[in-house]
């Protein structure tokens, strides 16, 4: 029995190309795979571990900064580097949350780029437009956008406070009025948060 032939076999091939080239097109490509490190309020995304430890040296906290025993002193005895980073990450998230007065079960996504380039490329790949924020925060996706080279604890607050406003309310507040709260966080990382009974 004979087999019909394509009038153009090559139509075929290319037919089968497009296929698989739009099946790819579901998920972007990375240029570099992301690592994770997890802690109890955030999960941090990075490509390299000098990132993730140039992101360790650019938020120090110690008990001596004022901040109440909230932050990890460089001498706690802690086991390892690594818990005493982990300590640190969640006592921030913490202590905004203690500034907010607004405690409530949270799980962040932080993705750590290497340099303004990459940062101002991830937030055009994202809004098909350029900008040159220096850190930002999306609720649809929980994520906070950072470069680690341009970075402090309070810019890091900024952004958690965010994240912790969007997901206590059950109604997001205005644009406007989220960064009146996010503001507050940074000029109150160091002072003593009030408490309320």
């Amino acid at each position: 029995m004979k087999l019909p032939s394509h009038k153009n076999p090559g139509r075929a091939v290319c037919l089968a190309i497009l296929v698989v080239g739009l099946v790819g097109l579901g998920s972007p490509a990375k240029a570099d795979p992301w690592s994770i490190f997890d802690t109890k309020y955030l999960i941090i995304q990075y490509q390299s571990l000098e990132d993730l430890e140039e992101f360790d040296r650019q938020i120090e906290f110690s008990e001596e900064t004022g901040v109440s025993g909230f932050f990890t002193s460089s001498h706690t005895g802690e086991k390892t580097s690594r818990d005493a980073f982990k300590k640190k990450m969640d006592a921030l998230v913490e202590k905004v949350q203690l500034i907010l007065d607004m405690r409530k079960p949270i799980k962040v996504t932080v993705n750590l780029y290497p340099s303004a380039e990459a940062l101002h490329e991830a937030y055009f790949q994202i809004y098909k437009k350029p900008e040159k924020l220096r850190a930002w925060y999306i609720f649809e996706y929980n994520t906070i956008y950072i470069n680690v080279k341009d970075l402090k604890a309070g810019m890091l607050a900024h952004e958690c406070a965010h994240a912790v406003v969007d997901n206590f309310l059950s109604v997001r507040p205005p644009r406007a009025s989220a960064e009146i709260l996010a503001r507050f966080v940074d000029s109150a990382l160091y002072k003593e948060a009030k408490t309320y009974p």
